[in-house]
């Protein structure tokens, strides 16, 4: 996988670039692959369910609203995604067992961490179009993650 900094220098405007400072917390910090995504608040019922799904390298992009008053992923839900082909999650929140994900083969990038739970009510919605930090995420565009940063297709 190409670098973002040279991708962004190959692709450019043809990019999108996110400025909001995402925490690299999964075991790879390197990953990409076209989009899914969930849409919930303090609430991870969906997006666990979305990540039980198999899947071929998808990225699932989780628009929490940027809360961090409870974690949307832990380590049980991270193993899922593990399991089932996931290349790595953007959460626009907060996860929790940090140092269980960080040990896992999965690309985790979140705003931070809180060991709170959230609810399980199942509210959001999955596979639309998501917006945050001025930037559009749109299932099966790709997003390419690294130390750098994230960008995502037009």
């Amino acid at each position: 996988m190409l670098l973002t900094a040279d991708l962004y220098d190959q692709r450019g405007e043809d990019l999108q670039s996110v400025p909001l400072q995402f925490l690299n917390l999964g075991g790879r910090a390197r990953f990409s692959g076209p989009i899914r995504t969930v849409t919930c608040f303090e609430d991870d019922a969906l997006l666990k369910s979305v990540l039980s799904t198999p899947a071929a390298g998808e990225v699932l992009v989780i628009d929490g609203g940027g809360s961090l008053n409870t974690a949307l992923m832990g380590d049980m839900i991270a193993e899922l995604a593990v399991q089932n082909g996931w290349a790595g999650v953007v959460i626009n929140g907060a996860i929790r067992d940090r140092v269980a994900i960080q040990e896992m083969p999965l690309g985790v990038k979140a705003l931070g961490s809180n060991p709170r739970k959230s609810s399980k009510a199942g509210e959001g919605v999955t596979d639309a179009v998501v917006r945050f930090a001025g930037v559009t995420f749109t299932p099966g565009r790709t997003i390419f993650c690294d130390e750098d940063g994230i960008l995502v297709e037009r």
